[in-house]
């Protein structure tokens, strides 16, 4: 498959079947969105990134932690760096994480990095955290679901722009495309958007 069909082939495929809720928010388990990858793309690889100073395999900037995650499908790798967080989703201090706190964070990372590949990646757009539950599992409604108005240096558009960078290899259209499930996009908007990823 064309590298440039493989996000196009992900992010059609309608995971609501197989998505998981906690809390008040629904997402896609590592081992769903593995499973589902690996089925499509059996050469799909994972990277867990290691520090070159600890052999560890998280990072710490002498607080907190992080971890890094690669996920390569057809020579293109994607790479997440989660935080390592409580289930509260706040940082640990780095004098009381565990090997089971990195553990989750890894598995949540897997999960972030195979979203940048396009599976999945609605529950993710313009969050840090996978968004508030949809009515998925319910029968569709026949009225458009209420999208949020956007706007340059509004509570949302750190989260946006972060997610618009990270994904400008995507073109400006597809990334529009993405936005517009959950944002009113202005053109405005779109002028500032097309100015961070020039």
């Amino acid at each position: 498959m064309k590298h440039e069909s493989v996000y196009g082939h992900l992010s059609g495929i309608d995971v609501r079947p197989k998505v998981e809720r906690k809390g008040n928010l629904d997402y896609l388990s590592w081992a769903q969105a593995w499973h589902m990858l690996k089925q499509l793309y059996p050469q799909a690889q994972r990277i867990v990134y290691e520090s070159e100073h600890t052999g560890l395999n998280y990072f710490t900037d002498g607080r907190t932690c992080y971890v890094k995650v690669g996920i390569v499908v057809n020579d293109i790798e994607h790479i997440d760096m989660l935080p390592v967080m409580d289930y509260r989703n706040n940082s640990i201090s780095v004098d009381k994480v565990t090997s089971m706190d990195v553990n989750k964070a890894i598995q949540r990372a897997t999960a972030k990095a195979i979203a940048m590949h396009g599976l999945g990646l609605s529950l993710w757009t313009g969050e840090d955290v996978p968004s508030q539950p949809s009515e998925a599992k319910e029968a569709p409604s026949k009225e458009p679901k209420q999208r949020i108005s956007l706007e340059v240096d509004d509570e949302n558009w750190g989260k946006v722009l972060k997610y618009v960078v990270a994904n400008k290899e995507l073109g400006i259209d597809e990334l529009l495309k993405n936005l517009r499930t959950k944002y009113k996009v202005s053109t405005k908007v779109q002028k500032a958007l097309k100015d961070n990823i020039a």
